[in-house]
């Protein structure tokens, strides 16, 4: 990251650590410019803040990620929020059909479970290509991202430069606790999955998620066969110094 851009970004960290999650994002659509997407995959994070983004509706393009693998709960709360918010617009984004039809010839349907390069291999197909068209053109990628959840918790920040999409990638839910998220939910009677409640802290695919026990890491159900670390290549953090 070049120094004035390092800067930059530090300037206007200490600008948003003063301001509430609504104050926040206001700040920074007045702010920064270019195009502004939020990325949802109706998780309970990512349901607050499409709660919170309803007054910049018009600012603001919102997508999710379709895998074509998704629980059929995870359709209905999509469908339940946009009862709720009756101006509210989703793009869905889907794999290719021609990258699915390779994946299942080579690897076979559920080829994932077979080595943690295969499942990546599915994850590239059904996540991050679709997600890297859903980016194009995008100065800021508003994500539901805390701290809590992360390793890396140290070193993330309100906003951060996203080095391989080549953007500002800006959580505002950076600092809340699961609890506090859980608040806003039952303040605001904000829907979310119906799988939650039943263990499910983190939802993705049907076939890679399980529910967690109590007292397990809440990324323990995702790709729970494997050992080692767990991520699917759409959020890697990196040292903002570098």
């Amino acid at each position: 990251m070049d120094k004035i851009r390092q800067e930059t970004l530090k300037n206007w960290n200490e600008q948003i650590d003063q301001l509430s999650l609504k104050e926040s994002i206001a700040w920074v659509l007045q702010h920064v410019e270019g195009k502004v997407v939020f990325s949802t995959s109706f998780g309970i994070e990512d349901q607050v803040i499409t709660h919170y983004l309803e007054p910049h509706y018009d600012s603001v393009e919102l997508f999710t990620l379709d895998t074509g693998r998704q629980f059929n709960e995870t359709y209905e709360v999509f469908q339940k929020t946009q009862s709720k918010y009756p101006k509210l617009n989703i793009k869905t984004y889907y794999p290719e059909e021609t990258d699915i039809q390779e994946y299942y010839s080579k690897s076979g349907v559920n080829g994932f479970y077979n080595s943690i390069e295969e499942r990546k291999q599915c994850c590239f197909i059904r996540k991050v290509k679709p997600l890297n068209k859903a980016l194009l053109g995008a100065s800021v990628w508003i994500t539901g991202l805390r701290a809590e959840q992360s390793a890396n918790r140290e070193t993330m920040q309100f906003l951060e430069w996203d080095a391989d999409h080549q953007l500002i990638k800006f959580n505002p839910l950076l600092l809340f606790t699961l609890e506090e998220v859980e608040a806003e939910v039952d303040q605001y009677n904000i829907p979310i999955n119906s799988l939650y409640k039943k263990g499910y802290l983190s939802i993705g695919c049907a076939p890679c998620t399980r529910a967690i026990e109590p007292g397990e890491d809440f990324r323990a159900g995702r790709w729970w066969w494997e050992n080692g670390k767990k991520e699917c290549g759409l959020h890697i953090h990196t040292d903002q110094n570098n």
